[in-house]
């Protein structure tokens, strides 16, 4: 895989497995939020210094305004059938989504929650094109693409609602919001990925080191045992190299911070050199003991500690 088509980060699969040689593992992930839901957390706005955005002049060329365009296909299917979805619903201003949403702006950017049902779909093809960006001329592959699409969208919708020992956020960048410039949703948002709040099993000391725990094995919910987890973390192929996963990846660890989580870990896949270099850039470190339980899977396992 060359350099500049590398896909951000491959991650163990926890509720579907793919055949070892994907370009990206994706983790089926969660959601369910109404239109315009907020978060009750505490507010907090964040900014950074736009000079540091490889990204350059909105007015650079109008060749540089086409390549942002995110092209996700339009189609009728379960997942995008309900009265609410629209494929045409124009991208929401800040003072809609009101001040108490947490993001952080950085360039022409900003990542924060994803709120609606289209955020949720254009995160569900991110992960679809990631996931066969190196096998594009495979036999059917966009029908596949699609079903994979559509599965990961309930999926999303789904963990959202939360689940015992669990909390799931799906993350996005989105293009900041420009006078005069109106986009669609799906033409905004740019990259995702999940954040979940978990806690340790009885016994562990990283997640997965009891991976034969009774089936009634008892979560321990204190807070020494909450641990944050990344995973599906991607970037759309014209707007990569413009740091949005290595700011998507702060947002995210700033959120985990925010609910006293004092661990975050990330599983990589061996092979994945880029990805491997930029958790360690940010301060994560491989979890040695937990690694060679993954050897199998060709998997790293690593951690960051806020």
């Amino acid at each position: 895989m060359s350099s500049a088509t590398n896909t951000i980060s491959i991650h163990r699969p926890e509720l579907l497995r793919f055949p070892r040689d994907a370009a990206a593992v994706v983790v089926v992930a969660a959601a369910n939020h109404t239109k315009f839901q907020r978060v009750t957390t505490a507010s907090w706005t964040m900014a950074m210094d736009s000079k540091k955005s490889s990204f350059g002049n909105y007015n650079t060329s109008k060749k540089n305004k086409k390549e942002e365009v995110s092209i996700i296909p339009h189609w009728e299917s379960s997942s995008s059938s309900s009265s609410d979805f629209r494929f045409d619903r124009l991208q929401p201003s800040d003072q809609e989504l009101g001040t108490d949403q947490k993001r952080l702006k950085f360039g022409h950017y900003v990542a924060r929650q994803a709120l609606l049902d289209e955020e949720f779909w254009t995160a569900a093809w991110l992960r679809a094109e990631s996931h066969w960006e190196n096998r594009a001329n495979e036999r059917y592959v966009d029908n596949f693409k699609r079903k994979f699409a559509d599965q990961e969208f309930n999926a999303i919708k789904r963990r959202s609602r939360g689940q015992i020992g669990q909390k799931c956020t799906c993350i996005v960048t989105v293009m900041k919001e420009v006078k005069n410039v109106k986009r669609t949703v799906i033409k905004s948002v740019v990259g995702t990925l999940d954040l979940s709040i978990r806690y340790m099993l009885h016994g562990e000391t990283f997640p997965g080191e009891r991976v034969r725990a009774h089936l009634f094995c008892s979560i321990n919910r204190t807070d020494p045992n909450k641990y944050g987890y990344i995973a599906n973390l991607c970037v759309i192929k014209s707007a990569r190299r413009r740091g949005i996963a290595r700011n998507m990846l702060h947002f995210a660890v700033e959120s985990a911070k925010s609910e006293s989580v004092e661990q975050v870990y990330v599983h990589v896949h061996r092979s994945n050199i880029p990805a491997l270099e930029l958790y360690q850039k940010m301060g994560f470190e491989i979890v040695e003991e937990a690694s060679s339980q993954l050897v199998e899977d060709q998997t790293f396992l690593l951690c960051l500690k806020t």
